[in-house]
């Protein structure tokens, strides 16, 4: 009995690792995205159950392509199909990242990479606190949960790719901020209209994964929840 349920336990120890390494590269195949991307919701969910076993949080993930891209919504993370992407936006990826080929790596790299424990943070703090305020401070807290918790599964490589290429997309993006006013101020007023146009929300996403990588100071992964479960 013992030698089965290691068998059992050992078995979804290496599916689970086979579906993150699979994770940051563009999938064609709809079925096996969300059958990895459930595998590492599920992960999540449970490194934040050791964290605090009463925390009741239970979101799937469904592939539902939108021009958001990738969102949380109600009980789920809805993640996107290249395939499926329209085309105005993969020419936002292709301009920004050089050719065709590498703007669908940077695709993978994100969206069908970093960017799901992303839409985990905004479920975490939608069940935290009730709510999510559409803000700059709760993308940065969105993006902060999701670097850090990919720190904790130890895929620094894939967290440098993504860096890179923030930085050479980013860079060629029209600063959309007027004279006067901070980042954190204008996305947080024109939160609607910036998700609408991806070279101004790309702004801001872009600009907040380089500056949480660049941060030298931040906690790690359990200890950042724990302090956010305390602010409820």
């Amino acid at each position: 009995m013992k030698k089965s349920i290691l068998i059992i336990a050992l078995t979804f120890l290496s599916i689970n690792t086979i579906a993150q390494k699979k994770w940051f590269t563009t999938y064609q195949d709809s079925v096996a995205l969300v059958k990895d991307a459930t595998m590492i919701t599920k992960k999540f969910t449970k490194d934040l159950k050791k964290i605090d076993p009463t925390f009741k949080f239970d979101i799937k993930t469904v592939l539902n392509t939108t021009p958001y891209l990738i969102f949380f919504y109600k009980d789920a993370a809805n993640i996107p199909l290249w395939e499926q992407v329209i085309p105005d936006q993969k020419q936002f990826f292709y301009q920004l990242a050089g050719s065709e080929s590498e703007g669908k790596k940077a695709f993978g790299l994100f969206f069908n990479g970093f960017y799901l424990p992303h839409e985990l943070g905004h479920a975490f703090e939608f069940v935290l606190r009730g709510n999510i305020n559409n803000s700059y401070e709760s993308e940065y807290l969105a993006n902060t949960i999701g670097f850090l918790w990919w720190k904790k599964q130890h895929r620094d490589a894939e967290l440098k790719q993504c860096y890179e290429y923030a930085k050479k997309m980013w860079s060629q993006l029209p600063n959309p901020v007027p004279e006067g006013s901070t980042v954190g101020e204008f996305f947080s007023k024109n939160y609607e209209e910036a998700t609408k146009d991806p070279f101004v929300y790309g702004y801001l996403q872009f600009k907040q994964f380089i500056d949480i990588y660049e941060n030298k100071n931040l906690p790690d992964f359990d200890t950042f929840i724990k302090e956010e479960l305390k602010k409820k």
